[in-house]
């Protein structure tokens, strides 16, 4: 293989994990069809590993996987109109579709079809369950077997809730596209929830040897922006911020060899300053609404992190209140121990841990692996060795992240017991 049918290869690779998602929304709305978009996906990229080692990588290689597959699913339409006189009928209305250039241009030739995918996945018609296995699976990437063990449930059973969420969108004709102004505000929260979901599994991965995956962070902060240019709203703009401030630590809270390091622990001249003072500007904005909601209030918890100049610095008392704000519009058992942590950070770690063992004894954070560290962190400040160890050995039973097991298993080592 010469140098150049290599480096053809590792472009159809690199291109397969940056943009197959974008170009399989596109494919949806060309095709009209989940199940056929996928098969066109793979048709499209099995042609890429053929064709752009011999003919060399378009100018535009998204365009021209788009326009493969588009015209690899006709084909295989029109194939089967030999035996069935629909399809004929389907393929000479997939034709008429305006073709897509396959020559160059640059990426406005393909309008971003992924916000319409997300809309489409978050119908009203589907339950939320399903908005949200649809999403995860067909806009952020995730198998089957990551999304099934992140809502601890069977796969198989996901895979049907996926099914039928596809087949209930082709069965009610459920457009992909973006709602009118007059629809947008009932539509909005799903969208945000299901973008966030997408943020947060590449901000820190359920599964996997990394524990972030800063494509999927950069995609979900790309969505917001587009969706706060078509919708004025405090909560979207809390979204954008919270992501935004999120993100700007991302570089920090990883060390050389990949483990995680805490926010306390963190190199603060690392963090993206940038990222900072727009997210803390969106903030603003956001708790000057008069409408104030859980992505604002998150995203002002975050801000006042990112303007302590050091973990000393940190204003703990300014971030239990939010915190109780927060709990009374969106009560949550991880916003309880979030709250938990930050009293006992102001008040000690005794008050911190009489509020997390009342939560556990509701069982709702039993089998949650940061409640446990969070635990064992506490205890270990307070001095009680023996009962950190319980919770951190508790807590990397159910760590199911390879890097937040080896933190664990460090943090195991540096107590003595391995």
């Amino acid at each position: 293989m010469t140098d150049a049918s290599t480096r053809a290869r590792e472009i159809v690779e690199s291109t397969y994990r940056s943009d197959s998602r974008r170009v399989l929304a596109t494919l949806v709305r060309l095709l009209g069809d989940f199940d056929v978009a996928e098969e066109a996906l793979h048709d499209a990229f099995a042609a890429a590993l053929e064709r752009w080692p011999v003919d060399g990588v378009p100018a535009n290689p998204r365009a021209w996987l788009v326009s493969a597959g588009r015209f690899r699913a006709i084909d295989h339409i029109r194939r089967r109109a030999r035996f069935d006189a629909r399809h004929a009928e389907i393929a000479a209305e997939l034709e008429s579709h305006v073709p897509i250039s396959v020559h160059g241009g640059d990426d406005d030739e393909i309008p971003d079809d992924r916000l319409r995918l997300i809309f489409a996945c978050c119908h009203p018609a589907l339950a939320i369950e399903a908005q949200v296995a649809l999403t995860l699976r067909t806009v952020g990437g995730l198998t089957t077997e990551e999304i099934a063990r992140a809502f601890l449930v069977p796969a198989p059973t996901l895979a049907q809730r996926v099914v039928r969420a596809k087949n209930k969108i082709r069965d009610a004709r459920i457009p992909y596209e973006i709602p009118g102004q007059a629809e947008l505000p009932e539509r909005i929260d799903a969208v945000l929830a299901v973008i966030y979901l997408i943020f947060n599994e590449g901000y820190s991965a359920t599964f996997g040897d990394e524990l972030t995956r800063a494509d999927m962070c950069a995609e979900s902060i790309r969505l917001a922006r587009m969706l706060a240019e078509l919708h004025e709203d405090s909560e979207v703009d809390g979204l954008l911020a919270l992501m935004l401030l999120h993100d700007s630590r991302r570089v920090a809270r990883i060390a050389g060899d990949g483990e995680p390091i805490l926010l306390d622990d963190q190199d603060r001249t690392l963090w993206d300053q940038a990222k900072i003072r727009e997210g803390i500007t969106l903030t603003t904005r956001a708790l000057a609404s008069q409408r104030v909601g859980p992505y604002a209030l998150q995203a002002a918890i975050a801000a006042v992190h990112a303007e302590a100049r050091t973990a000393a610095e940190t204003d703990w008392g300014e971030i239990v209140g939010l915190y109780d704000v927060l709990l009374r519009i969106h009560e949550s058992p991880v916003v309880e121990l979030n709250r938990a942590v930050a009293i006992a950070m102001r008040d000690g770690e005794t008050r911190g841990l009489e509020l997390i063992d009342s939560l556990m004894q509701h069982g709702e954070l039993a089998g949650y692996y940061l409640a446990h560290s969070a635990r064992g962190a506490l205890l270990l400040r307070a001095g009680r060795r023996d009962e950190a160890i319980i919770s951190y050995k508790t807590a990397r039973s159910l760590a199911t992240q390879l890097q937040e097991q080896r933190f664990l298993d460090r943090r195991l080592a540096a107590l003595g017991d391995r």
